[in-house]
C-alpha cells in the first residue's frame, strides 16, 4: 500500500487476521501480545486511511473475542466507527476442550467407552486419543465415554468455548470536511447504497405499503410528533422495492432459520420456504412443507426481515480446478493439533485449502453496500480472494494484496477465483481494471 497514491480507492472490504493463532497459522498470531497486535493493525489501518478517498467506508471483519482489538486499532488510526454488521451462520464447529476428559488424562485414568457417537456410522473407529495439549475427540474418536475419576465426574459436561455462530464486520468511515452531500459531489464517497441493498419482499406474505386510518390516541402524554403509529401517520407496510437493510445478515441455514418465529407471537422452530428469488431471503436453501405448500408463503418466517447471504461448496472451488490439491484444515477442538491422515474429519484435500473462505454472496453484498458505481475496492488481506470475487461480480475494480507464504498457495488460489469471476462478468459486461499483488 505504501506504493499507492493518496485518496485513490473508494472502499475497503477486508478479512484481516484476528490475532488468535487460528489453527496455528503464523499469519494469525498476536505479534507478541494485545498491544503489539493493535499497534501492528493500526499501522495497516493508517495506510488504508491514506489511500481511501475522504468519506470512503471500510468494512473490516472481526470475531467476538478480539473485535475490540480491531475497533481500537482502526479508530486510533483515525477512522470513525459508524456501525457493525453481525453475520449469523450455522456452519461453525465447536472448539471446546472437555475439562472432564482433560482431568482424566492428567490422572492417567482410562475412560470407559459406553457407546458410539453420531459419526460412528461413517466408519470411524472407537478409541480415545490424548496428547500433550489435552484430551480431544477427532474423526476417529467418535465415541461416548464416562468419567473415570471423582474429579472428572464433578466437571463432566464442562468445556472452554461456545459454538461460533456470529462474526462481526466493523463499518468505518474516513473523516471529511463539510457535509455528506458536498463530499459525495466532490469525491463520490460518503454514503452507503441503501436501495441496492434492500431486503426483498414477497407481497403474498408481507403487508405492502398502503394508507390506513389510525384511531386517535387518548393518552395525555402522547405527542403527535413522536413517530410510530401516530394517528397522523397514515402510511403502513413494506415498500415494494424491499425492506431497509439492517446490520444483521444470516446464511439461511436450518440452524439459523429455526431461531426465527413463523409469525408474530409465534415461537421457533419454523420451516423454511421459497420466494423464487436467488438473491432473496431463502434462495437455494428453500424447501417446502410436508403438505407441499411453501411455509414461507403460508406464514412468512421473521428471517425474511434480514438479508440472507447463502453459501455453497461450489463457491469455494470455482476457478481452482487446475490448481494442485492441498490438505485443507477445518476448525478443530481446542487442544487438537490434527494429523496427517487425510481420512480424518476436517482434513480434506482441496484446490482451495484456505481455512476462512467467505461466501461470495456475502462479499458481493458488502462491496455493493459501500462502493459507489464504478468504484475501486481494496482488500489488503486478500486471503483466498473472496472480496475480489464479490467485487468483480458487482462490476467494481479491485486491488488485492496478499502475503503469499509459498507452500499454502493462497495467492494462486485468490488469482484463480477472481479471474474466474472476472470471466463470468465479462460474458455480460465490459470488465474494469484488476490488480493483484503478491509479496514473498
Amino acid at each position: 500500500m505504501r506504493g499507492m497514491s493518496d485518496n485513490s480507492v473508494d472502499s475497503i472490504v477486508t478479512d484481516p487476521p484476528a490475532g488468535i493463532s487460528f489453527m496455528g497459522k503464523n499469519w494469525d498470531k498476536d505479534k507478541g501480545g494485545r498491544q503489539e497486535w493493535i499497534s501492528w493493525m493500526q499501522e495497516v489501518a493508517s495506510e488504508c486511511l491514506r489511500v481511501i478517498k475522504p468519506g470512503g467506508h471500510a468494512l473490516v471483519w472481526a470475531i467476538p473475542r478480539t473485535s475490540h482489538w480491531t475497533g481500537m486499532a482502526w479508530e486510533d488510526a483515525g477512522w470513525l466507527p459508524r456501525d457493525k454488521i453481525y453475520h449469523c451462520f450455522g456452519s461453525g464447529f465447536p472448539k471446546s476442550l472437555s475439562i472432564s476428559k482433560e482431568i482424566d488424562r492428567i490422572a492417567g485414568a482410562e475412560r470407559e467407552v459406553i457407546g458410539k457417537g453420531v459419526y460412528s456410522n461413517r466408519g470411524r473407529t472407537a478409541h480415545i486419543k490424548t496428547n500433550s495439549l489435552g484430551a480431544y475427540c477427532s474423526s476417529e474418536d467418535d465415541v461416548i465415554t464416562v468419567p473415570a475419576t471423582h474429579e472428572a465426574k464433578q466437571w463432566d459436561g464442562w468445556g472452554t468455548a461456545m459454538k461460533p455462530a456470529i462474526e462481526e464486520w466493523w463499518l468505518f468511515r474516513k473523516p471529511f470536511n463539510g457535509t455528506v452531500a458536498e463530499n459525495v459531489l466532490e469525491w463520490g464517497t460518503g454514503g452507503i447504497n441503501i436501495d441496492r441493498c434492500r431486503v426483498s419482499v414477497d407481497p403474498s406474505v408481507d403487508d405492502m405499503l398502503r394508507k390506513t386510518t389510525r384511531a386517535p390516541r387518548q393518552s395525555e402524554t402522547w405527542e403527535n410528533g413522536s413517530g410510530f403509529k401516530n394517528e397522523k401517520n397514515q402510511i403502513t407496510g413494506v415498500r415494494t422495492e424491499g425492506r431497509f437493510p439492517a446490520n444483521f445478515i444470516h446464511d439461511g441455514s436450518d440452524e439459523v432459520i429455526s431461531l426465527f418465529p413463523a409469525k408474530a407471537g409465534a415461537f421457533a422452530p419454523v420451516k423454511r420456504g421459497q420466494n423464487g428469488n436467488s438473491r432473496g431471503v431463502y434462495g437455494d436453501f428453500a424447501e417446502k412443507g410436508d403438505d407441499g405448500d411453501s411455509f414461507y408463503n403460508d406464514s412468512g418466517s421473521a428471517a425474511r426481515f434480514f438479508y440472507c447471504a447463502k453459501s455453497s461448496a461450489k463457491d469455494r472451488e470455482e476457478g481452482c480446478e487446475h490448481l494442485m490439491a492441498r490438505q485443507r484444515d477445518h476448525s478443530r477442538k481446542e487442544g487438537n493439533p490434527g494429523g496427517d491422515n487425510p481420512r480424518n474429519r476436517g482434513i480434506k484435500k482441496k484446490q482451495n485449502n484456505h481455512p476462512t473462505v467467505k461466501s461470495t454472496e456475502l462479499m458481493r453484498y458488502l462491496c455493493r453496500l459501500i462502493t459507489p458505481p464504478g468504484g475501486i475496492v481494496l482488500d489488503p488481506f486478500m486471503g483466498s480472494g473472496s472480496t475480489g470475487k464479490g467485487a468483480v461480480l458487482e462490476g467494481f475494480s479491485f486491488i488485492g494484496i496478499e502475503k503469499d507464504e509459498g507452500d499454502e498457495g493462497y495467492l494462486d488460489i485468490a488469482r484463480a477465483r477472481i479471474e474466474f469471476a472476472k470471466s463470468a462478468y465479462d460474458n455480460q459486461h465490459k470488465q474494469k481494471s484488476l490488480e493483484i499483488f503478491g509479496a514473498m
